[in-house]
């Protein structure tokens, strides 16, 4: 799979500029943050390459990928089981069956396959869009705040799910306010503020950035 390259992309909404000149590069096989403030063009970011809106300028090239995405409101059929759930919409994608059941139990949601979707808790429904995220076992997963909600336990086996998915060459976006646990799992990292890019590395190229917390560099930045 090629990169997703954005160049000098500008989303505009009337008088608000919500991208301004955005250039960046996401290479396949890496875990990519891209993070800023609220209202700083993350999401409008996410919806361009998810398709769901178009750049008022500038250009997109999107590689013959396929997409998977998990939203920071969890969204699913609240009236349906997980179970229920996870089916449906892995027959929209063709997902394996086999492969479904091995994501359910890595996503920690195997137990509570007939349990109504809209009766989970907060965490739970996370754990459900999260692994419906990856059905169609996708090129390119963008995720908004993924261990939003969910348990701390729970949290360290799907970022080891994370870091496992990425070895095959394919991409994952995400944007957390939870750098920290990300620290170790990030192969670059992306800020966006006032709707321009302000930090673009692979953090490995980062000289002294071993000694520094992610946090403290994104503050120092805005």
């Amino acid at each position: 799979m090629d990169a997703i390259e954005l160049d000098g992309v500008e989303k505009r909404y009337g008088a608000v500029r919500a991208l301004n000149g955005v250039s960046v590069t996401f290479d396949p096989g890496t875990i990519h943050a891209v993070i800023g403030p609220n209202g700083s063009g993350k999401t409008t970011l996410f919806r361009i390459l998810l398709g769901l809106t178009r750049p008022s300028s500038g250009t997109v090239a999107m590689p013959d990928a396929t997409l998977g995405c998990g939203f920071q409101q969890p969204q699913f059929y609240p009236e349906l089981t997980v179970r229920e759930n996870l089916r449906t919409f892995g027959s929209l994608v063709g997902a394996d069956p086999e492969w479904i059941e091995r994501l359910a139990g890595r996503c920690g949601i195997a137990r509570i396959g007939d349990r109504m979707a809209g009766d989970l808790s907060d965490g739970l429904a996370k754990k459900l869009d999260f692994a419906l995220a990856f059905l169609e076992e996708p090129d390119v997963v963008v995720l908004d705040e993924p261990f939003a909600d969910v348990d701390d336990e729970s949290k360290p086996r799907l970022l080891a799910f994370l870091e496992s998915y990425v070895t095959d060459g394919r991409l994952l976006l995400v944007t957390t306010h939870q750098l920290g646990l990300f620290r170790e799992a990030l192969d670059a990292m992306t800020v966006i503020h006032r709707g321009e890019v302000v930090f673009d590395e692979r953090l490995a190229d980062v000289e002294g950035l071993d000694e520094r917390d992610l946090t403290d560099v994104y503050v120092d930045l805005l």
